[in-house]
């Protein structure tokens, strides 16, 4: 539990700025869900899914809450990480305690995915006041994103090991999140892609979460989950090891 300290303090410098950050991390997913769900979707109407014809409104918007969770716990864990690491020099702080290296990378990972979380909680609050909940399964499909927060705070904790500037995150962004959003099933059914391209597709982390949520989002149960928490799971314990050995590579070599 050494990277508790850590944890907390994160929490109690971010809590000064926690309403400004809440409103900022809620405003551009609800501005995208009117956008696509209200302006596309009244053209589209229903969307066909292997499930059966779900309103339009209701399939982006279990699709865009996962990539909400997926970008706010990168940009944590990307360029406020990247900030406390190298510019403030926050760690060297941190390391003259009896605190290890592996304990930041854990509290950095958690924190980004707790910040992931409160975002995508209010997130859910408005949408239920929007009456877009209905018969989900609200408190399993708020499970799989945590698992979901998680997992992409680790997958971002490696590039911010790589980095040598704010600039190295352009590449994350634009070759791997972008990419992702696009082929995972958020805005569409993957089932409208290439045959030879879905199967890649398939196994993106941000398709694996939609293929677990989305069922919950809407009241029915997801089929195949196992495989695919499993390989969440398998994604983040890969993840995080990779981000601490490259971490602690960084600082053996500074």
């Amino acid at each position: 539990m050494r990277f508790w300290p850590v944890f907390m303090r994160n929490f109690l410098v971010w809590r000064k700025l926690a309403i400004p950050s809440l409103l900022g991390n809620i405003a551009e997913p609800l501005m995208w869900l009117a956008a696509f769900g209200y302006g596309l979707g009244s053209l589209v109407g229903e969307i066909q899914t292997p499930r059966g014809a779900v309103p339009y409104l209701n399939f982006v918007a279990s699709g865009y809450i996962c990539m909400s969770a997926m970008n706010a716990a990168s940009f944590e864990a990307l360029y406020s990480v990247f900030s406390r690491m190298s510019v403030q020099r926050t760690w060297d702080g941190i390391l003259n305690a009896p605190i290890l290296l592996e304990d930041i990378v854990m509290a950095e990972m958690l924190w980004a995915a707790f910040k992931a979380i409160f975002s995508v909680s209010a997130i859910f609050v408005v949408m239920a006041l929007m009456g877009l909940l209905g018969q989900a399964h609200v408190l399993l499909a708020w499970g799989v994103l945590v698992l979901a927060s998680v997992m992409f705070s680790a997958i971002a904790l490696i590039f911010n090991a790589l980095a040598k500037g704010y600039d190295f995150f352009t590449y994350y962004f634009t070759l791997f999140l972008t990419p992702m959003m696009f082929l995972s099933g958020v805005f569409f059914p993957r089932e409208q892609l290439p045959h030879w391209l879905q199967g890649v597709a398939a196994w993106l982390p941000l398709s694996l979460v939609i293929e677990v949520f989305r069922p919950l989002f809407l009241g029915q149960w997801p089929q195949e989950a196992g495989l695919a928490l499993l390989a969440i799971v398998a994604y983040t314990a890969t993840a995080y090891g990779v981000a601490l050995r490259l971490t602690q590579r960084r600082f053996k070599s500074a």
